[in-house]
């Protein structure tokens, strides 16, 4: 490898085939800027194309769903046979500018789908603080694959040039991995084998409707980083079963948005959360891996590639602060991002500032103050509340 510097601006090539031209991801985020019929917005569009030129090798678009009635959020984007392709080709055509790839995460919130447009359901029944949901059916089980797959199909129809299967982070198919939410007893249940089952059917499908030549990546969490749920030693046996499947690239996160659950990325660490398990998951994979969650310098991005202990790393929060930070780095311009401290934040404030911050940019307005989270709050509400009228007019 090269100058520890330059070594995130060297191109990968991925399984496929296909080639990034770095190993910087823009990693997906809820960017809460769909229009509330599952269709992206013009603010949504230039916040792409402003990563594009911002110059990374790659961005993923967070929570794109096959299933509206399963969403995470009444700004996620739709993907189905009732949506208009017309309309997402726009976001494509500006995403992929400047050599960037573009991918959508297929997902499903399952058990934390947004209870105002949906009755969550995940693997099994759950009643718990904050949370409730029923358990799915087999025949509503039998069903995912083809969901994900048509999704995956239609994303290549509308100009996407891969996808990403979302299997990290609470949602539906990390609910399948999870003890603490699976409690089945049938073949979706118990070992960790039966656990994955689902995620690997998942997979099998999305490559057969896609072929061979476009890159599928897997977000996967190290741990769940709650009591009772995925961690760590089962994640590596998912790890190395992931190995023996066609995806292109495994994404390495952790954490959840179960309710009351503490988040890596509200903690103010200073330094890459899961480079550790990346290592241990280089032992039993061989397919390239990416780290997401708490680079915040160049060196540290720098290091995890150039050391061989990731191939790429995935930038949210840096992104949001700037979305021109791939690039600056490539110059020597901004070593690092002013990321702001919070001082005892109101539940939400920090995901709502940095979900204003994403808005800002697709906009082109000024950056939400870091003094008036309580406002980015009320901002980020009654946005949702407009979007989940709307969303339910769509779609019922």
């Amino acid at each position: 490898m090269s100058d520890p510097d330059q070594s995130l601006f060297e191109p990968l090539t991925l399984p496929c085939g296909i080639t990034l031209k770095n190993r910087i991801s823009k990693s997906a985020m809820s960017d809460s800027l769909g229009d509330g019929t599952g269709h992206p917005t013009a603010a949504q569009i230039r916040l792409y194309e402003r990563w594009a030129e911002g110059g990374a090798g790659l961005s993923i678009i967070g929570e794109v769903q096959a299933d509206p009635g399963f969403a995470e959020k009444p700004g996620n984007l739709v993907l189905n046979h009732n949506s208009d392709l017309a309309r997402f080709h726009d976001l494509t055509r500006r995403g992929t500018a400047n050599g960037m790839h573009l991918w959508p995460q297929l997902g499903h919130a399952g058990a934390m789908a947004y209870p105002p447009i949906s009755n969550p359901k995940g693997p099994s029944a759950l009643d718990l603080p904050g949370l409730a949901a029923s358990a799915m059916t087999a025949d509503e089980i039998a069903a995912l694959p083809a969901q994900f797959a048509q999704t995956a199909k239609l994303a290549q129809s509308a100009g996407f040039t891969g996808v990403q299967v979302h299997a990290a982070h609470g949602f539906l198919l990390s609910q399948f991995l999870s003890p603490l939410f699976n409690r089945r007893e049938d073949g979706y249940g118990g070992s960790i084998e039966n656990r994955m089952r689902l995620l690997l059917e998942v997979i099998d499908a999305v490559r057969n409707a896609l072929g061979p030549d476009m890159p599928i990546a897997v977000k996967l969490n190290a741990t769940d980083q709650l009591e009772g749920g995925l961690g760590q030693e089962d994640a590596l046996t998912v790890a190395a079963a992931l190995d023996a499947t066609g995806i292109d690239l495994l994404d390495i996160s952790g954490g959840t948005y179960f309710p009351g659950a503490k988040s890596a990325s509200d903690s103010g660490g200073k330094g890459p959360y899961f480079l550790d398990f990346a290592k241990r998951a280089r032992q039993v994979t061989r397919k390239p891996l990416m780290a997401t969650g708490g680079f915040k310098t160049l060196a540290q991005a720098s290091d995890a590639v150039s050391s061989g202990t990731v191939d790429m790393v995935g930038l949210a929060r840096a992104l949001a602060l700037e979305p021109g930070l791939p690039a600056l780095w490539q110059q020597g311009k901004m070593p690092e991002p002013a990321f702001p401290r919070f001082q005892d934040p109101p539940e939400g404030g920090v995901t709502a500032w940095y979900t204003m911050c994403l808005t800002a940019i697709g906009e082109n307005g000024p950056a939400p103050d870091t003094a008036k989270l309580d406002e980015a709050i009320a901002i980020y509400e009654a946005r949702d509340r407009t979007r989940t009228d709307i969303w339910r007019r769509t779609f019922g």
